[in-house]
């Protein structure tokens, strides 16, 4: 598969745009151009609906078994090519290898998973209260369904809506971030060569509320998957209401992670480190708000600044690196930002605060990791995702308090907690306002489980066998039964 695809694939074909414009796709460690991509309009916007309406028919009229093969096949090429797309996703995206190489993995376990799901999906029959009925309960694919998905995962967030959505025997048109179309494009070229027919899955790059206009305004597409923030999501759903679509919405969030007293320290620490500093802090899922109740809080912090301290920061690529580069200069202004914030309230930096660049060559987009702490509720840290690797530490007292503070938030994606007491872990697990909550688990996200949020983090869930809900309909079949003759 070398080298990547860097045209837009549409009907099977791979194709420039009509214009001729182009993309820049850069390497946020140093600049480097990587590729050019098309910069797609309407026009391929049209004629990519166009396809995946035109392969539908057929596609969703094959039993389910078969729509299973030609998905298993495609997960087994991305394991296949792992460290080749491992490799182009640090170089687009940033993040280290390491966890490039783990993107890969987790990405091609929902096409696994989604391939055997397409086998389980159920109708029933449901008793009548009439002796001259019978109730049929049918679930069938929506029809042509998009996915629109951000730069911080490029692979991961496209498989687990490909997934199910092609093994519910819908067709799909991806939408990938800007910054990162050729991790979209290398899925579709696999998706090709493990047998998945022309317009079935096509990937067009190009202005984002161009495409996502173009794709709402045409009553074809049924359903759209998107994943971002809450701002963009709000204008989607305006968006969905001219033709009535189906949304999917994992939006921005905002997660508290609490530490009690009689927590397992070093299995916190472990914890807010998988959770917090992976894809240095560039994640929905990662905390915004640390609570430690102040029975541990001195040894908490202390513990944590002792692990963050060695993290080497650098280029994804490089060896031994554990945090890489910001996505872009507004991402750096807006860590920056939360960090003078802070310190202009009244907070102080236990740990980090430094943008730098680690070494010749590299942009100035670089994070060291940063503890802060004395933070309350007049900084933005306190209000605002920061998707940096900046920990804001609180100190509370009850674990009434605690729980009032994670969830004085609009936003409900992720949410963390440690404790060793049972009792407690099935009271805070409940009393959490979030879709997710990770008890003792830094890391909760499988492909067996469902993922996504609640309040102003969207609704709709991926993983699972509720991931598969996400593209069906629900068809309600009412026969009479006539007499005898």
């Amino acid at each position: 598969m070398t080298p990547v695809q860097t045209r837009n694939l549409i009907d099977g074909e791979w194709k420039t745009a009509p214009s001729g414009a182009t993309l820049n796709v850069t390497n946020p460690a140093t600049d480097e151009l990587i590729a050019e991509v098309p910069d797609a309009g309407a026009e391929q916007a049209r004629a990519a609906i166009a396809a995946a309406r035109a392969a539908l028919p057929a596609w969703r009229a094959l039993p389910a078994g078969e729509r299973a093969e030609p998905l298993a096949r495609l997960a087994s090429l991305m394991q296949d090519k792992h460290e080749e797309l491992a490799t182009l996703l640090t170089r687009e995206q940033g993040k280290p290898l390491a966890e490039a190489r783990g993107e890969i993995s987790y990405a091609a376990s929902f096409i696994t998973w989604a391939a055997e799901e397409a086998k389980r999906v159920y109708g029933e029959t449901v008793p009548s209260s009439r002796p001259d009925q019978r109730i049929l309960v049918l679930r069938q694919p929506v029809g042509v369904v998009a996915a629109i998905t951000p730069w911080n995962f490029p692979s991961a967030m496209i498989t687990r809506k490909l997934g199910p959505a092609l093994a519910a025997g819908c067709t799909m048109i991806v939408k990938p971030a800007e910054q990162t179309p050729l991790s979209a494009f290398a899925i579709g070229e696999l998706a090709l060569e493990a047998g998945i027919p022309a317009g079935v899955l096509n990937v067009i790059s190009g202005d984002a509320a161009t495409i996502a206009q173009t794709i709402f305004a045409d009553p074809t597409v049924r359903k759209v998957s998107f994943t971002g923030s809450t701002e963009v999501g709000q204008k989607l759903m305006v968006q969905a209401a001219q033709n009535v679509v189906r949304l999917s919405l994992e939006l921005g969030g905002h997660a508290p992670f609490i530490v009690f007293d009689d927590a397992d320290l070093d299995a916190a620490v472990t914890g807010a480190i998988k959770s917090k500093f992976r894809n240095a802090g560039q994640t929905c899922v990662c905390p915004n708000r640390f609570f430690v109740q102040a029975g541990v809080y001195d040894e908490f912090v202390a513990k944590l600044a002792a692990a963050l301290e060695p993290m080497r920061v650098g280029a994804g690529l490089d060896e031994g690196v554990a945090i890489g580069p910001l996505i872009d200069d507004a991402a750096v202004a807006k860590v920056r930002d939360h960090i003078d914030d802070a310190r202009s309230h009244g907070a102080t930096l236990r740990l980090g605060g430094e943008i730098f660049s680690p070494g010749p060559g590299l942009t100035q987009r670089f994070c060291r990791p940063t503890i802060v702490e004395g933070v309350d509720a007049s900084m933005k840290l306190s209000h605002e995702e920061t998707f940096g690797p900046v920990a804001p530490i609180r100190r509370f007292t009850h674990e009434a308090e605690a729980i009032e503070l994670a969830n004085d938030s609009p936003y409900g994606l992720a949410s963390y907690f440690y404790t060793r007491d049972a009792a407690r872990l099935w009271r805070v697990a409940e009393a959490l306002e979030y879709g997710i909550v990770g008890a003792n688990d830094g890391a909760p996200s499988t492909a067996q489980a469902p993922f996504g949020g609640v309040k102003m983090s969207g609704f709709g869930r991926e993983g699972g066998r509720y991931a598969m809900h996400e593209y069906l309909d629900v068809k309600y079949v009412s026969i009479g039964l006539s007499k005898p003759i």
